[in-house]
């Protein structure tokens, strides 16, 4: 009876354990959703207008028949995908990538209005109701890249915090700009092939920064972007 009594005594007490109740068990964890990286988009519409850009500053396009700069269907697009970035990026909460691609979204578009001005006569004289003369269209180029220079490297000092190759490519940036700035300010049209030359290799810069997020996106290793100027 004793040893009876024991053996009943242990069944019901293993009983409980075997059969614990569904609501007992761990819950399995929820599989986390891909964050989005809305440089992918922003990078890979703004190179086909920097490679562009690139080719008019060497004389690749007719300079003459195209005053102001190159084809402005490509920076509109350029302009209106890299606001799709600054949006998306906003929605994740990266406020520095949305204000870093709103600002190229900003130049693109306000270039492409620009050149489309400048090619079809849309831009008068106030005062006489007659055609820009090449000196107001210079004062209007040149005002339009100082503007632009000026933020640009503001972006270059405040980013400083990125990797190395973000700056890199700002800083080339910043020297095209200012080229190109010179350039038109004094007439001096020997200045735009560097200007080509500086916007090859921030396009270089800028594609490899693509290419290493592709990789990252596909599950590959990411590749080195360098140690950032301002670490702290």
């Amino acid at each position: 009876m004793s040893v009876e009594s024991e053996n009943a005594t242990d069944t019901r007490a293993a009983a409980p354990a075997a059969a614990a109740p569904p609501e007992a068990l761990p819950a399995a964890a929820p599989v986390a959703a891909p964050v989005a990286n809305p440089s992918l988009t922003a990078l890979i519409c703004f190179l086909p207008s920097g490679v562009t850009l690139g080719l008019w500053f060497v004389g690749y396009l007719d300079t003459a028949a195209l005053p102001g700069g190159m084809i402005p269907i490509l920076t509109f697009s350029a302009g209106l995908f890299m606001l799709i970035s600054t949006v998306s990026a906003l929605r994740i909460g990266d406020s520095a990538s949305a204000a870093i691609f709103g600002v190229f979204s900003a130049f693109w578009t306000s270039f492409g209005v620009l050149l489309m001005a400048l090619n079809n006569g849309w831009i008068i004289d106030a005062g006489t109701g007659q055609a820009l003369s090449t000196t107001q269209i210079t004062g209007i180029q040149s005002t339009f890249l100082l503007s632009f220079l000026l933020v640009f490297v503001l972006l270059t000092l405040a980013t400083l915090r990125l990797p190395l190759m973000f700056t890199l490519g700002f800083v080339l940036v910043d020297i095209t700009f200012v080229l190109a700035y010179v350039g038109v300010t004094a007439g001096n049209t020997g200045l735009f092939p560097f200007a080509g030359i500086t916007t090859f290799a921030f396009c270089a810069v800028f594609a490899y920064v693509l290419y290493d997020g592709f990789g990252q996106a596909l599950g590959g290793r990411p590749m080195p972007l360098g140690p950032p100027v301002v670490k702290s």
